[in-house]
């Protein structure tokens, strides 16, 4: 059985770029982070170093690819080890009506045969790197407990080192992206009964865990790790501050504060490159979400940080309204 990350932030399209990764990777030294999902015809056909681009403090980092040609996949994963990513995940799971017309994501479901040899490509194009699938429990008219386990067992026999499970259908018709995440009912049992089928596969969790409590059960109770998405990316103090201390017993406390502090150099540095702050402060929204001033941090960012000319000063303005307001607090709590 592969060792696997206990815990892990899911790709999510428009959200986990790379700024967004640095961001993560200052509130967690151990999760690992995945890219956006990028198909495998814009590697290779696009600006891959572009596309690809990430700064070494991101890892441990997964690479997300979107495609069903063996050898395009192939090159693809030579391509992301050689860049230095740490692991090369390939979508079965995501059901919008792009990916179904381009005969990627969960509609691969329905042609297993497919899946295995892109993943035996895959895996004979690497050495040392880690393939992983993504996938739901079924599609459509599927039944899951049929499914899912002969899906798992012939993909793992072609190579997959480990599968990401999203414990829900995906529904090709009728449903969007959004409503995929949430109306097909969740089935932690079907994926329970999987693993335990095969013990010797690792199976990450993912779907409809939404803090670390109910995370760290199912890690004590079966599954080898647990990937969270929006969660994360929404409730970052609650989740991702506190994952390193809750799941993996280790790391040094801070407060949001000190975390999104440390952005500062970053964010100078990439100012001089030419990213615009907006392109940043846009993951930081919630960073201080129930904390006193932050309305007031965000309306700052908003209005202050989509200007062509907004540096770092405008963040760090923002941060001093959050600061300001807990010096208050803190004032108002001693006179108490």
């Amino acid at each position: 059985m592969v060792k696997i990350n206990r815990f892990s932030v899911a790709p999510m399209m428009d959200l986990t770029d790379r700024h967004c990764r640095y961001f993560h990777r200052i509130l967690s030294k151990n999760a690992l982070l995945y890219t956006e999902m990028v198909t495998s015809k814009a590697i290779l056909y696009g600006d891959t170093r572009k596309l690809l681009k990430f700064d070494p403090m991101e890892k441990p980092l997964a690479l997300q690819v979107g495609g069903s040609d063996p050898i395009e996949l192939a090159e693809v994963a030579s391509i992301a080890e050689e860049l230095g990513f740490d692991e090369i995940n390939l979508n079965v799971g995501c059901p919008s009506s792009r990916v179904k017309s381009g005969m990627f994501g969960a509609v691969l479901m329905k042609d297993p045969k497919l899946v295995c040899r892109c993943i035996e490509q895959m895996k004979n194009a690497v050495n040392n790197v880690p393939v992983s699938v993504k996938c739901r429990i079924g599609v459509d008219n599927q039944d899951p407990k049929v499914i899912l386990p002969n899906f798992v067992s012939s993909v793992s026999k072609a190579g997959a080192d480990y599968f990401i499970i999203h414990a829900r259908k995906a529904l090709l018709s009728g449903l969007s992206p959004k409503q995929n995440r949430n109306i097909p009912p969740l089935d932690y049992a079907v994926v329970d009964s999987v693993k335990k089928r095969f013990p010797d596969i690792s199976i990450c969790l993912n779907g409809g865990i939404t803090s670390l409590a109910v995370a760290k059960e199912l890690l004590d109770k079966t599954f080898n790790g647990v990937m969270l998405g929006r969660a994360s990316y929404y409730y970052p103090e609650e989740i991702l501050l506190k994952v390193d201390s809750l799941i993996y017993g280790s790391g040094k406390s801070k407060t949001m504060f000190q975390a999104v502090s440390e952005l500062l150099p970053y964010i100078e540095k990439e100012s001089d490159t030419g990213s615009r702050l907006s392109e940043i402060t846009r993951h930081l929204m919630r960073a201080f979400v129930g904390h006193r001033g932050a309305r007031q941090y965000r309306k700052h960012l908003t209005e202050n940080s989509f200007r062509k000319e907004a540096k770092a000063g405008v963040f760090v303005e923002a941060l001093s309204i959050i600061e300001n307001e807990n010096s208050r607090n803190l004032c108002m709590d001693t006179l108490i």
